[in-house]
């Protein structure tokens, strides 16, 4: 509705009245209308592309639940495809895996620069992210030589090549990683394991200066040259950096400041937005080429002493979590219209494993006892489930500073107990259920957990899932679908399966956890 799309075009999986109630424009499905899209004309239309026409509208996470789209012109695209195809090397003879979802300018990456190189570009399936194992041997059935990550997901990667003791794909010779901080015991294991056989690049850079502006080469071995935050590089080539205090003037080298982005790769500003645009692109100061603008990326970053960039944080409430820009305001305007909750204050936390998590600290309505389940099911009506906290906090009050605001270092940690659910605690009643138990324990960081708990509602995403998926192969010698982990996921329908699976192998009847009751072959 914000971009006032005419035309969508859908096929018989996504049905038109999906989209009626907001949408006005012409539908046309790609299936049932075959026959009327033949008889189109087959000649190119008369059109001129200029480079300061937009090439396309992307979406990022907005203040106070608005999107905001991000208008890229071709000429942004057309300078990153170029530059990024000479920093990472790309030629003819490369096989670059498209990961990310179209959804994402990470997308662009990949598709731009390996067409515009001659290079092959090899779309994933579904079924080959279900497992780390499967990922990698999949990669190298492919011969894929370049692969651009997010870095949760390069995470998860580096840390199976240890527990599943997985090898990398023979053909493969450039890691890009990027979205959000790369943890330096990660880049020490990778190290061990790709010494100089695969290039890593540590890449940075915001929807609004086109993809990347930024590249870090993670030497093959550990140096003194890598610090103990990996560094999220230099500029591409015509992209410049300015670190700025609050009155816009450069600060020293290793002094916190924000970055500032400008160059031939910056976005036009957002649609429909002129105030915001005016706030975060501003003019050069330090250019005298007529219109230079620059971006404030919001990002605290500093100057190394080798010249290339640290990333620190960030100076408003935007968090990167498994590669997703969020906004926390978003997420507590979100709680605050529930009518168990009176207030709410969302934070982003490192757990015990490194990994980046959303917690939400919970004031509550007189007389009213939210529970994780009951919260997660209302902000499933307002957010996308990316965007909800890994851990719910109920506090009396919220902590203040003396001056009035929210004190956040006041918060507490979260406890790694299990949380109020709304289901009672049942504990194992096999020894598969004791099992998998286990490994939910171990996965999740928990003390305790009941077969009928939820793993989602526990703290668990799609990276712990495809973790835990790991550890249930290499105990049960099963390979058990991602899929089956979102439609049933607890720990009784696991063991379920898990039992289903061996016990059809060796053609017997499967044990049910009702010693009265069990399931021939012929009825499953």
């Amino acid at each position: 509705a914000d971009a006032q799309v005419n035309l969508l075009l859908t096929h018989q999986a996504t049905p038109a009245d999906a989209v009626t109630p907001w949408f006005a424009g012409a539908v046309v499905d790609l299936l049932a209308d075959a026959e009327p899209i033949r008889r189109q004309p087959t000649t190119n239309p008369e059109a001129t592309i200029g480079p300061p026409q937009l090439a396309y509208v992307i979406y990022t996470s907005g203040s106070l639940g608005q999107p905001k789209g991000v208008l890229v012109e071709h000429q942004a695209l057309v300078n990153y495809t170029e530059a990024a195809r000479a920093a990472y090397g790309i030629t003819a003879r490369d096989r670059v895996l498209q990961f990310a979802s179209i959804n994402f300018d990470a997308s662009a990456e990949e598709i731009y620069t390996a067409l515009t190189s001659g290079a092959t570009l090899v779309l994933r399936s579904e079924a080959m992210i279900e497992t780390i194992a499967t990922f990698l041997n999949r990669c190298d059935a492919w011969r894929i030589s370049v692969l651009s990550l997010p870095t949760a997901y390069w995470h998860e990667l580096v840390a199976r090549l240890d527990a599943d003791q997985c090898a990398l794909p023979a053909w493969l010779r450039m890691m890009i990683i990027g979205g959000e901080r790369a943890l330096p015991e990660r880049v020490a294991q990778w190290q061990q394991h790709a010494g100089a056989q695969v290039q890593l690049l540590n890449s940075y850079g915001p929807t609004e200066a086109t993809v990347v502006a930024t590249v870090f080469p993670v030497p093959p071995q550990p140096s003194e040259s890598v610090p103990r935050e990996v560094p999220i590089g230099r500029p591409l080539r015509n992209v410049t950096a300015y670190v700025l205090d609050r009155q816009l003037t450069p600060v020293a080298v290793g002094v916190p400041g924000e970055l500032y982005l400008g160059g031939a790769s910056l976005a036009r500003g957002y649609l429909n937005r002129p105030e915001l645009t005016a706030e975060r692109f501003i003019a050069d100061p330090f250019s005298d080429r007529p219109g230079a603008r620059l971006y404030r990326t919001g990002d605290l970053v500093r100057f190394l002493p080798a010249g290339t960039l640290a990333f620190l944080g960030r100076v408003d409430q935007q968090v990167k979590v498994r590669g997703f820009r969020i906004e926390t305001g978003e997420i507590e305007q979100a709680l605050r219209h529930s009518p168990a909750v009176s207030d709410a204050v969302v934070m982003a936390r490192e757990d015990t494993r490194g990994d980046t998590q959303l917690v939400a600290y919970i004031i509550p309505q007189p007389g009213n006892v939210p529970t994780t389940r009951g919260l997660r099911t209302f902000l499933l009506t307002m957010l996308p489930n990316y965007m909800l906290p890994a851990a719910f906090v109920t506090l009396e009050r919220l902590p203040l500073t003396p001056s009035g605001k929210v004190n956040l270092r006041a918060l507490p940690v979260p406890e790694r107990v299990r949380p109020e659910l709304e289901s009672s605690l049942v504990g194992p009643r096999t020894a598969t259920e004791q099992q998998v138990a286990a490994l939910w324990l171990g996965v999740l960081k928990l003390e305790q957990v009941g077969i009928y708990d939820n793993f989602f509602e526990l703290g668990g995403h799609s990276l712990l899932a495809t973790q835990l998926l790991a550890r249930l192969r290499t105990t049960f010698q099963v390979d058990l679908p991602l899929r089956h982990l979102f439609a049933s996921p607890t720990v009784a329908s696991m063991a379920e399966m898990i039992d289903t699976y061996q016990w059809m192998a060796q053609g017997a009847a499967v044990p049910s956890a009702d010693p009265d009751e069990s399931i021939e072959e012929g009825e499953l």
